[in-house]
């Protein structure tokens, strides 16, 4: 993959994040007293859930919004589908100027193409991996992280690292089109590098008591296998602390994740998870909000844009370096980074 490289951010950039820090970052942030935010321009963001990975990509977007002194309204839709869609409505009628929906389901993503299509809103897609860019509606983009080389690296990762070894998965949402897409690489991966075989896969619903309800009845199932991908951090914590608190026999326990989370590093650093690959949700937020506010302030009007962000693989060479596992929390680096990768968005925040 390839590696991040590293410039230092003017100094500005430096001390506008240390002042939002100081004040903390909330759900809703009142317009500033730049030029645009006269206009009291108001975006909404539509969250799929609880999970932390959630949380830390609102957290990102809010606090863009923050620098760039823009109103965010933030409604979480509980995996309920109906709520979703309900939010999304909810949106229009507020005559929100634009809009960012994360949505756990893809039909999700195209409602919200739709709808925000017929009411002249502009509309930013995260995690949805391109796929509602396949459909009629234009956006303004989709921003993710590339699941598939993720599905890919793992399966290259274990083979190399633990032949012959059975796999147990317990992913996260079965119908969240990124472990879809991940699914669909490592599996393949698997298959034809033929060194491992996956013997079962369950889903773990992005909730760790349910991670750990499926590890224990993978424990129960009479399955032969020794190693065990968990879909993210927050899931593998809590079933490493099962599996060490059962004395699980296949000693040492072989766990790989994704996230390079502030729950994962620790882990990775004690050897109980074996390997991750970082992908940082706050950064993801903050560049969600800035393709949104580049639209509407006619810096890129371009549409449909699919904006991918790094990746790397979290081990004992990469994960104390936050240009490569980038903080999920914000953090100076992440106007580095974004001057460095996106630096079209210059001036925004």
């Amino acid at each position: 993959m390839d590696k991040f490289r590293f410039r230092k951010a003017p100094a500005f950039f430096i001390l506008c994040l240390m002042l939002m820090m100081s004040v903390g970052i909330g759900t809703v942030f009142a317009g500033g007293d730049s030029e645009k935010s006269e206009g009291n321009l108001v975006y909404g963001y539509v969250t799929p859930g609880p999970d932390t990975w959630y949380k830390k990509d609102v957290d990102g977007f809010v606090y863009a919004a923050g620098l760039a002194g823009i109103k965010v309204i933030v409604l979480n839709s509980d995996y309920d589908v109906e709520k979703e869609i309900a939010n999304i409505d909810s949106l229009i009628t507020q005559g929100v100027d634009g809009m960012c929906v994360f949505t756990f389901n893809e039909s999700g993503a195209n409602i919200a193409a739709k709808k925000c299509a017929d009411a002249g809103i502009p509309l930013v897609v995260t995690d949805n991996v391109g796929e509602v860019l396949k459909q009629s509606n234009d956006i303004v983009a989709c921003v993710d992280f590339d699941w598939k080389a993720m599905g890919t690296d793992w399966g290259e990762y274990i083979a190399a690292e633990y032949p012959g070894e059975n796999i147990a998965m317990v992913t996260g949402i079965f119908e969240h089109v990124p472990v879809q897409m991940y699914r669909s690489t490592f599996e393949s991966k698997v298959k034809e590098l033929g060194k491992n075989k996956i013997v079962a896969i369950r889903d773990g619903k992005y909730n760790p008591s349910v991670a750990v309800d499926q590890a224990q009845n993978l424990v129960e199932s009479g399955l032969v296998f020794s190693l065990r991908f968990v879909g993210d951090e927050d899931m593998a914590a809590a079933v490493i602390r099962m599996l060490n608190s059962r004395n699980i026999l296949n000693n040492p326990i072989k766990v790989i994740s994704q996230n390079g989370s502030p729950v994962g590093i620790p882990l990775i650093k004690d050897g109980s998870l074996k390997y991750s690959i970082a992908s940082s949700p706050g950064w993801e937020g903050m560049i969600s909000f800035l393709a949104l506010d580049a639209y509407i302030k006619g810096v890129n009007t371009t549409l449909n844009q699919q904006i991918m962000l790094p990746i790397t693989p979290v081990n004992m060479d990469t994960i104390d370096d936050k240009t490569k596992v980038v903080p999920w929390d914000a953090d100076p680096v992440w106007l580095t980074l974004t001057h460095e990768f996106f630096p079209e968005y210059d001036g925004l925040y």
